[in-house]
């Protein structure tokens, strides 16, 4: 069922075989009806990608018992601490009248923490801090006001929580400090203070060193972090501080604590990219200056950009041991690293994962694959024994294997990246990557000779990654006929920070150029129809989205017909003017220093080359983002439309920068496809709420 295709090859790109279904194959039936490609009947509704479909997030022990968070759209997106006691019964611990969900740096995390069955949380409402303990309702910890915390780290021979705190009271910016919240009457203590963000306070088991993060503007956490290490005083004041690891071009990821051995009591370690590489090393902090020790150098990610709080690729299960997460070639492994040998050992698990925490022979993480939904697993290990239990899955659905559409990765040839700040031009070839998904459907067959419409995805950030794990969303589309092309441009991560650097002073040129050439390979591979391609993503995929239908008729990228924007930007300089503080320098390395570089803003903004826009669009926005405005997305409808091109805007009340709310999140799914319908002159397998389209031809 499969054959290997080659790209040409030239002297300066040899683009690794990707090995493609062929084209027309479906999962063997015996009568399928045939129908045109996006008009297919699917089980995989809108009502199955959202029933009882639930995010879940951040994992902790506490003792014997496993806790998690759950993101619920059913719920209007409510965040709900769940906890699993050992005898296997389940149990909410957030109240419905309450939502564990901080917003510092706006997207959060890090949203709670338990100790002795207390549980500890951000409240999304009023965002102050909640204590709850064992059957009772929660109870305030922190006055209400402008404040702002997450990170949060119980220090309990002290009687207090560690945190960042983000204070919004003052004018200006923000403030981000770490701070001690008393666990007796709420008080909060400054400990360290003077720079522009902070992240994961991590206290030594002992008690007696914090390690936390930190970083200034114009930097990104993924830009360059510094790793500082202070002594504990036993009344918790900070002494003797210093900077251990990073700087302004070193990405520090996720400070942890091992646990106390026979010959110390605790190590520190981290992951660094001071190889072009996020990898693990351990701090070699004797005073002699030797370096820190690498654990286990290899050209894979141990890391992941830090968008929001709390995140982890590895945890320890054992003095000496680790669980750990990486991923190569776009594909995330796992492993167990004996930190004394520096034996790393693959482990094939069922559902590999991230956010990771660990406990005396255990580890709970997150996990999916290609075929199963994300789940929170416990691994447990035992001398040479591994073993995994999936303790909650997002979703319980069954859904016959002749609906699912399975990613092959793939390389294709780009250009390479054109640096007008630094007045230098790149190697005009480079390799990009994706996953590729073929439409398909055990039920149907296409008509002899139709190639299948394409949806190109670019990923938000931009510094970000796709995977191809499994995605009810994505199937959607596949099981009713589309293929998907899932981007990772240049600037994602999971390829190095060489690879992620491709994007420095070129968003909206390397990403662009990137989805068009991935677009136009397949076309050449002839797999998809040329003729109806599809460009769609949200947020920084969003910009590209817009970026890739309002190109210059002689820039050659004009080959999308038809395109959906998730609140995307489409006024570079205007989200440069008016973001919130974390985001508010990211475009710095992404386009140029503002305003001494307004020329690039206004040149890469889609909103002043609207009159270029050459594809049928359909525009959604939450009328709550923070982060792109809901007057972009209006204006670039408006745009459009004056333009006469198809083109029709649906906003949503009570959304921010991301849907969370189950009807919303239907009602768009279902609007994309009625408007590719009309667009491409096809009758979904379904009957859909109509959409109200300007300038659509009768």
């Amino acid at each position: 069922s499969q054959k290997v295709r080659r790209t040409q090859e030239s002297a300066t790109h040899r683009p690794r075989l990707a090995i493609l279904p062929r084209r027309g194959y479906h999962w063997p039936m015996s009568t399928p009806t045939i129908a045109p490609y996006g008009s297919w009947k699917s089980p995989i509704t809108t009502d199955l990608v959202l029933a009882g479909a639930v995010n879940l997030s951040q994992p902790r022990f506490d003792g014997d018992d496993i806790y998690w968070l759950e993101g619920r759209a059913m719920e209007r997106g409510r965040q709900v601490v769940v906890r699993r006691a050992p005898d296997g019964r389940v149990e909410d611990i957030t109240p419905p009248a309450f939502n564990a969900r901080t917003r510092v740096h706006e997207y959060g995390g890090g949203d709670y923490t338990v100790h002795d069955g207390v549980v500890y949380f951000a409240n999304d409402a009023d965002q102050r801090l909640y204590r709850q303990r064992p059957g009772e309702a929660p109870e305030p910890l922190t006055t209400a006001a402008d404040v702002r915390y997450a990170d949060l780290q119980v220090d309990a021979a002290r009687g207090r929580l560690l945190a960042v705190r983000e204070d919004h009271r003052g004018p200006g910016e923000a403030v981000n400090t770490l701070v001690a919240v008393a666990l007796t009457d709420g008080e909060v203590t400054v400990l360290v203070e003077g720079n522009d963000f902070y992240s994961t306070p991590r206290l030594s088991p002992d008690g007696r060193q914090l390690a936390w993060l930190t970083w200034n503007h114009p930097n990104m956490p993924w830009d360059g972090t510094e790793l500082w290490l202070a002594d504990v005083a036993d009344d918790g004041r900070l002494g003797h501080a210093r900077l251990v690891a990073g700087g302004p071009a070193e990405s520090i990821f996720q400070p942890a604590w091992s646990p106390p051995g026979p010959a110390d009591s605790g190590r520190l370690t981290f992951v660094s990219d001071r190889s072009d590489w996020w990898n693990l090393y351990r701090l070699t902090d004797d005073g002699a200056g030797r370096p820190d020790e690498p654990l286990y150098p290899m050209a894979a990610e141990f890391g992941q950009p830090l968008w929001v709080f709390g995140m982890s690729t590895y945890a320890f299960v054992a003095p000496d041991r680790l669980v750990c997460s990486y991923t190569r070639n776009g594909r995330r492994t796992m492993g167990l690293l004996d930190t004394t040998s520096g034996e790393l050992r693959p482990l094939d698990v069922a559902l590999p994962g991230v956010m990771l925490a660990g406990s005396r022979g255990r580890a709970v993480y997150v996990g999916a694959s290609p075929t199963a939904v994300a789940a929170v697993v416990l691994l447990e290990v035992s001398g040479s024994e591994v073993s995994t239990t999936v303790l909650r899955r997002s979703a319980e659905f069954s859904v016959d294997a002749g609906y699912l559409s399975i990613a092959e990765p793939i390389e294709f040839p780009t250009r390479g990246a054109i640096l007008p700040n630094r007045g230098a031009i790149r190697e005009n070839r480079a390799t990009a990557y994706g996953f590729f998904y073929p439409p398909r459907n055990r039920d149907y067959a296409a008509p002899a000779g139709e190639l299948p419409p394409l949806i190109v995805t670019s990923h938000g950030g931009p510094t970000s990654a796709t995977t191809d794990d499994l995605n009810l969303s994505r199937q959607y589309w596949t099981s009713r006929g589309f293929a998907i092309l899932d981007v990772n441009y240049g600037g994602s991560t999971g390829y190095g920070r060489a690879y992620r650097q491709r994007l420095n002073d070129n968003w909206g040129i390397v990403d662009v150029e990137d989805c068009v050439n991935g677009a136009r390979w397949l076309v050449e591979q002839g797999l998809v129809d040329g003729e109806r391609l599809i460009i769609r993503g949200g947020s920084a995929g969003g910009y590209t989205t817009l970026r890739a239908i309002t190109a210059p008729p002689q820039s050659g990228q004009r080959v999308f017909k038809a395109a959906a924007c998730y609140y995307g930007v489409s006024d570079a300089e205007a989200l440069a003017r008016d973001t919130h503080k974390f985001e508010s320098r990211y475009s710095d390395s992404l386009i140029g220093p503002y305003p001494a570089r307004r020329d690039l803003y206004i040149e890469r903004s889609p909103i002043h080359v609207a009159y270029n826009c050459s594809a049928a669009l359909i525009l959604f926005q939450g009328l709550e983002d923070k982060v792109v405005p809901p007057d972009q997305s209006e204006a670039m409808f408006v745009a459009a439309r004056n333009k006469e091109l198809p083109v029709a805007y649906i906003p949503f009340a009570g959304e921010g920068h991301g849907f969370r709310q189950a009807a919303n999140i239907k009602r768009a799914m279902e609007a994309e496809l009625y408007f590719y319908g009309r667009v491409f002159d096809f009758e979904p397998g379904e009957p859909l709420e109509p959409v109200a389209i300007e300038n659509l031809p009768l």
